[in-house]
């Protein structure tokens, strides 16, 4: 007959639970701790370089406004101004409240949230210089342009699938090409060609129907307000981020359509020749950026605080 073993005191369960939940808090001040040091090191990180990029050409005379002379009595010229100037400090301060809010939602959603500050801290980054070429020499600068485009463009196209989550996205392939590649593809193609036509590397009109043939590819992945994507199935995209969805591909199909109007204005591509072309395809590829890359980080955000929500209720 065997000897029963005696139970072990209930203090001894208590204690050791005590413990798991204690290291569960522990693992978990420390881990949310380390977000935000990571989240403010990227901040502090972003304001001393762009308090360290100073330029070291000699400026255009500023007149008795501290504004550079050129602008003075031209309207054109002084919202050409007034828009990179606006554009950089609203993309710098759009940076700092993703990266401020990417810890306010659920885990899953905090990639969503760091794609939405890379757009815009790239773009504030290109913007100061942009707004400094323009401010110095009196020139809308197409290659500091297109240099954040190549970046941020692409990522605006990959973001979509962070915020919807992998569950929605199909397997379908064109050319041995799925939802990531297609999306890449015809951002390249998109901004390869935009830029060949406005450097006159090629003939205008051709770049301006082969770019726009990338943001053909991006919209058929992506799909529209009103149907699915070829890489996007609506049905298992979660109720509550569906409008953010559909509100970033209406930033797709309309608002970059902005784009190509302001490309018509430029002066090597000439198709609409006008005085101070320059200026008037400035104006309309800064209110672009504007609306396309605050609005679209916003409007992810939106999302993704309603997805966090709706976690939080269900637990």
């Amino acid at each position: 007959m065997g000897v029963e073993k005696p139970n072990k005191p209930s203090w001894i369960f208590t204690s050791y639970y005590k413990c798991e939940g204690y290291d569960m808090q522990m693992r978990n001040m420390i881990t949310d701790k380390f977000s935000k040091t990571t989240s403010l090191l990227l901040i502090a990180t972003f304001a001393l370089a762009l308090a360290g990029t100073v330029s070291a050409a000699e400026p255009l005379p500023t007149g008795d406004n501290g504004l550079p002379e050129f602008i003075e009595g031209d309207t054109l010229k002084t919202m050409t101004f007034f828009l990179f100037f606006v554009g950089y400090i609203a993309m710098g301060a759009a940076f700092v409240f993703f990266m401020s809010e990417r810890n306010n939602v659920a885990p899953q959603y905090r990639t969503t949230m760091t794609i939405s500050a890379l757009i815009v801290g790239i773009a504030a980054f290109h913007y100061y210089y942009m707004r400094g070429v323009y401010a110095d020499w009196g020139e809308v600068s197409v290659e500091y342009r297109y240099m954040d485009w190549i970046i941020t463009v692409p990522l605006m196209a990959l973001k979509f699938p962070t915020l919807i989550g992998k569950d929605a996205i199909t397997d379908k392939k064109v050319a041995g090409l799925g939802f990531t590649g297609i999306c890449f593809t015809g951002a390249l193609i998109m901004i390869g060609f935009g830029y060949a036509g406005e450097a006159g590397l090629m003939n205008a009109i051709p770049a301006l129907l082969l770019g726009g043939m990338g943001w053909a590819m991006i919209v058929v992945a992506t799909g529209t307000p009103w149907s699915d994507g070829l890489g996007v199935d609506n049905s298992k995209i979660a109720p509550e981020l569906m409008w953010s969805a559909n509100a970033l591909r209406w930033f797709i199909v309309v608002g970059w359509i902005i784009y190509p109007l302001g490309y018509l204005f430029s002066p090597e591509v000439g198709l609409i020749e006008v005085d101070n072309g320059a200026e008037y395809m400035a104006v309309a590829y800064n209110i672009a950026d504007i609306i396309n890359k605050i609005g679209f980080g916003v409007v992810a955000w939106m999302g993704a605080k309603k997805a966090t929500e709706a976690l939080a209720a269900s637990e």
